[in-house]
C-alpha cells in the first residue's frame, strides 16, 4: 500500500487540545517539581488551563492560510467548557478527534464502566458542540484500557491512535467487530522535545527539515510522519511559530501527502475494498 499518487510519505498535523477534571491538573508544568504533601499544584493548572485560555487560538491562526488541516484531539470537556472554540475548530476545517472526556481519565487506569462513560460522554457532547459525530479516537496519554476498543466499536468510532507499535495503519478485530489503528510517530512531540530534553523552538523546525530528506530517499518506505504540538505547550507565542514554519515547509510540496488521521484511514478503507 501506498499513499495517493504513488508517495510513501505521509505527514500529520496534530494539535493536543485537552482540558483536566475539576481538582485536577497537568503532570508536568514549567517547575518541573510536584508539591511534596498532596498539596493542589497551582502552577501546574495555570500550566495546563492555558490551551484553553490562549493557546488553541494562537495556533488555529498560525495555520490559517497555510492550507493545512490538523488532526484536533479534543477533550470532550472542552465542548462543555470551550463550546464557542471548539465549534470555531470544526468550522476552520480541521478534524475533531476525540480523546476522552478528560486528560486525567486515563482509560487503563479506570473501570470498564468508567471507560465506556468517558467515551460515551466525550462522543456526545463534541458531536452536540461540532455538529458531527467523531469517527476518530486517541486516549489520553494514548494508553487505552483493556475493553477500550470494543468500547469503541460500540460507539461508531472508525479508527484510533491508540498504536505505537507500527508505522502503517492496520486492522484490529474483536468480538464486537473491527477498528483501524493509525500509529502514532512519537519524534516529534513538543512535549518531549521541550519539557524533557530542553530543546528549542527552531531545533523543532530543523529536525523535521534533517529528517524529511531521508524518508523521501528511502522510497519503498511507506511510512506516516506525525508533527504534534499541545496547545498549552506549543501554543505559546514564543513556540506556535515552529509549528507554523513546518506547516508551510509542507503545504505545496508534491513529494509528500499532507493528510488528517480520517483522511489516512479513509485512503486505507478505499484501497481494502478495492
Amino acid at each position: 500500500m501506498r499513499w495517493p499518487d504513488g508517495r510513501h510519505v505521509a505527514v500529520i498535523f496534530n494539535i493536543a487540545y485537552e482540558t483536566w477534571s475539576k481538582g485536577k491538573t497537568s503532570g508536568v508544568g514549567p517547575m518541573g517539581n510536584p508539591l511534596a504533601g498532596g498539596l493542589f499544584d497551582t502552577n501546574a493548572d495555570g500550566y495546563g488551563r492555558y490551551g484553553a485560555q490562549a493557546g488553541i487560538q494562537r495556533l488555529m491562526r498560525t495555520l490559517e492560510g497555510t492550507g493545512v488541516r490538523a488532526s484536533v484531539f479534543v477533550s470532550g470537556a472542552l465542548a462543555e467548557t470551550d463550546p464557542q472554540q471548539v465549534r470555531a475548530v470544526a468550522a476552520a476545517g480541521h478534524e475533531i478527534v476525540g480523546h476522552g472526556f478528560a486528560q486525567d481519565l486515563i482509560p487503563a487506569s479506570l473501570t470498564d464502566a468508567a471507560d465506556l462513560d468517558s467515551i460515551r460522554r466525550s462522543t456526545e457532547a463534541l458531536q452536540q458542540v461540532a455538529g458531527q459525530r467523531p469517527l476518530g479516537w486517541i486516549s489520553p496519554r494514548a494508553s487505552p484500557g483493556p475493553r477500550t476498543l470494543p468500547h469503541l466499536i460500540a460507539q461508531g468510532y472508525q479508527w484510533h491512535a491508540d498504536a505505537l507499535d507500527a508505522d502503517r495503519p492496520y486492522l484490529q478485530r474483536t468480538a464486537e467487530g473491527q477498528i483501524l489503528a493509525i500509529p502514532l510517530a512519537v519524534e516529534f512531540n513538543d512535549l518531549a522535545h521541550a519539557m524533557r530534553f530542553g530543546r528549542t523552538p527552531q531545533q523543532f523546525v530543523d529536525m523535521f527539515t534533517e529528517t524529511l530528506p531521508h524518508l523521501l530517499a528511502a522510497k519503498d518506505d511507506v511510512v506516516i510522519l506525525d508533527v504534534m504540538v499541545h496547545t498549552h505547550c506549543y501554543g505559546r507565542p514564543a513556540c506556535a511559530w515552529a509549528f507554523g514554519e513546518i506547516a508551510r515547509l509542507c503545504s505545496d510540496r508534491q513529494d509528500i501527502w499532507v493528510a488528517t488521521r480520517g483522511d489516512i484511514a479513509a485512503h486505507v478503507f478505499k484501497s481494502i475494498n478495492a
